[in-house]
């Protein structure tokens, strides 16, 4: 089972699930889980990640265990990122996201590439303009804040200009992962990301945009690869 960690980010705690290697032979690995997703949604992967490395799971603000400050901005949420790093304080770190978590990774590893040593992008691509089609809120009690939704979904919609210089400025290693066409995220758009960066590889597992979750032996043989050494 993983340890549960408070971190203290100025007057922000972030809640995190550590499953610590007992012999750790390779570069810890953070990872930033999708829109309404927790720390708790990487179990499986994370848990075959560390055998031989320490894994770090991330409640995004505004999502599980983690403080939920009702102001929720790309930019918000990469700064937090960025604080985690700093705080774990282990060097750099193999960083992966999943969609929401995946546009933050791109954009912590534009800003510090000297805390990343590579990079992983799940079904993501380039953010283009798109037609605003708010989701409704699901009935019930949620694991996240719903007013990320209400204020991050309109930033993706309509992404703004500097998202070409973010990824010009990515120079790590990066992996991208996209799922299909089945998937709600265009594959031209991870194509075109792939072409945009500097050092990039994609590959494609068609099982939709929850691709750690529906493909999960295809995904850690494609990610355990990547990583190595």
């Amino acid at each position: 089972m993983p340890d549960l960690i408070d971190i203290m980010l100025g007057g922000l705690r972030l809640s995190l699930r550590v499953w610590p290697a007992a012999d750790p032979a390779r570069t810890p690995v953070v990872l930033l889980p999708a829109t309404g997703r927790t720390a708790e949604d990487w179990d499986v992967v994370a848990a075959e990640l560390a055998a031989d490395r320490t894994v770090y799971g991330v409640d995004l603000r505004g999502h599980g265990g983690s403080d939920w400050p009702g102001a929720y901005r790309l930019e918000l949420f990469t700064d937090d990122v960025l604080g985690v790093l700093g705080h774990l304080d282990s060097g750099p770190v193999d960083l992966i996201g999943h969609s929401l978590g995946g546009l933050v990774a791109c954009r912590a590893a534009a800003a510090r590439p000297q805390h990343i040593r590579r990079l992983v992008l799940e079904d993501i691509g380039f953010p283009h303009p798109r037609p605003p089609a708010p989701p409704q809120r699901p009935a019930g009690k949620l694991p996240f804040d719903w007013r990320v939704v209400e204020q991050v979904r309109p930033e993706i919609d309509d992404p703004g200009r500097d998202w070409a210089e973010v990824i010009a400025r990515i120079t790590v290693p990066t992996l991208l992962i996209g799922g299909g066409p089945s998937s709600p995220v265009p594959q031209q758009h991870i194509a075109e990301l792939a072409n945009r960066l500097a050092d990039a590889r994609l590959v494609t597992i068609p099982t939709g945009h929850l691709i750690h979750e529906t493909a999960p032996t295809a995904y850690l043989n494609t990610l355990t690869t990547f990583l190595t050494p």
